[in-house]
């Protein structure tokens, strides 16, 4: 078990990595729309290949963040009903959720997307917009975002299962609530 937990460790770190690393999304995301707003309205031009490059990045931001939220524990929570049950069963309840739900819908969406991305890549696919975008680099997101959460879904379960096993502690003690994140991003600044 303790192999794994230093693989999980790995994973946490490069999830780490990743969120740090999508901040930069964000930030290219708004400057490219400001950008945009401020040629349309001083210039009156505009480009789709400026629009479509905002919503690549959102894409981005979403698809390669979800490992980074999961691990984070920033996900959807039912906590009217999980803050009445013990430790146990909620870490029972997310061992349940990773197998039945995140595992099978990553490999699906991976399945499922390569085939596109591998198209789009083979034959050059371009947006249907003047001005567009090739397609192949928002298409890639889509798997790798989903390999990245599959990866994380695998540590959060390794440390679930050493949690009832007792070697951990609580793995969602350290989660941190939203306004704690904010307030440490701003530290960071």
């Amino acid at each position: 078990m303790d192999a794994l937990l230093k693989l999980s460790a790995g994973v946490d770190a490069f999830s780490n990595l990743i969120g740090k690393l999508i901040r930069w999304l964000v930030l290219g995301s708004v400057l490219i729309s400001a950008g945009n707003a401020i040629i349309r309205k001083a210039f009156n031009i505009s480009s789709n290949g400026f629009l479509e490059i905002q919503w690549y990045l959102f894409a981005g931001v979403f698809l390669l963040g979800s490992g980074f939220a999961f691990m984070r524990n920033a996900h959807v929570r039912i906590d009217f009903i999980s803050g009445k049950l013990s430790k146990r069963a909620n870490t029972i309840i997310d061992i349940l959720g990773i197998l039945v739900f995140i595992v099978p819908l990553c490999l699906l969406m991976v399945w499922l997307s390569w085939p596109l991305f591998t198209n789009a890549l083979a034959t050059g696919e371009m947006s249907q917009n003047a001005g567009g975008l090739v397609r192949w680099p928002v298409m890639l997101l889509i798997p790798a975002g989903m390999v990245l959460l599959l990866a994380q879904a695998a540590s959060e379960l390794i440390k679930r299962i050493a949690f009832l096993r007792g070697l951990i502690p609580d793995p969602l003690a350290h989660a941190v609530p939203e306004e704690e994140t904010v307030e440490q991003l701003e530290a960071q600044q």
